[in-house]
C-alpha cells in the first residue's frame, strides 16, 4: 500500500480543515470513548469499502493492488475519515487520531476491506 500517499492525503485535510477547537478529551471511560468512535470507524470504512468495489480496476485487474485502490478511494472518503480522526482526537486526546489512522487502523483496513466488499453488489 502506498501510505505515504496515504499520509499526504490524511495531512492535506488535516491542515486544511484546521484544529476542532476542543479544550480536552471527555471525561468518559475508555469503553465510552471506544463506543463513541466505532460508529465513525464503522462509517470511514464503509467508505472506503465502497470506493474500492466501485473502482473499475476491482477485481478487473490482476495487478490492481488493494492497497492502490485504497489510496485511490481516499478523496472521495476524505469526509468520512477526517470526522473519524477528529474523533479521537476529541476522544482521546490531540494527535491520536492520525496515530490511530497510521498505525492500527491501516494495519487492518485491507481485511476490513476484503471482508466489506463480499456484502456490496457490483
Amino acid at each position: 500500500m502506498n501510505l505515504a500517499a496515504l499520509f499526504g492525503t490524511v495531512l492535506t485535510v488535516a491542515v486544511a480543515t484546521g484544529p476542532d477547537g476542543s479544550s480536552g478529551p471527555p471525561m468518559l471511560t475508555a469503553q465510552q470513548k471506544v463506543a463513541a468512535t466505532a460508529p465513525l470507524v464503522r462509517s470511514a470504512t464503509e467508505c472506503i469499502t465502497r470506493a474500492v468495489v466501485a473502482n473499475p480496476r476491482y477485481g478487473a485487474e490482476p495487478t490492481a493492488a488493494l492497497g492502490d485502490l485504497i489510496v485511490a478511494s481516499m478523496p472521495s472518503c476524505v469526509t468520512p475519515v477526517r470526522a473519524m480522526i477528529d474523533a479521537y482526537d476529541r476522544y482521546f486526546g490531540q494527535g491520536t487520531g492520525e496515530a490511530f489512522f497510521m498505525g492500527p487502523y491501516l494495519d487492518v483496513l485491507p481485511k476490513a476491506v476484503t471482508e466489506g466488499a463480499k456484502n456490496e453488489p457490483e
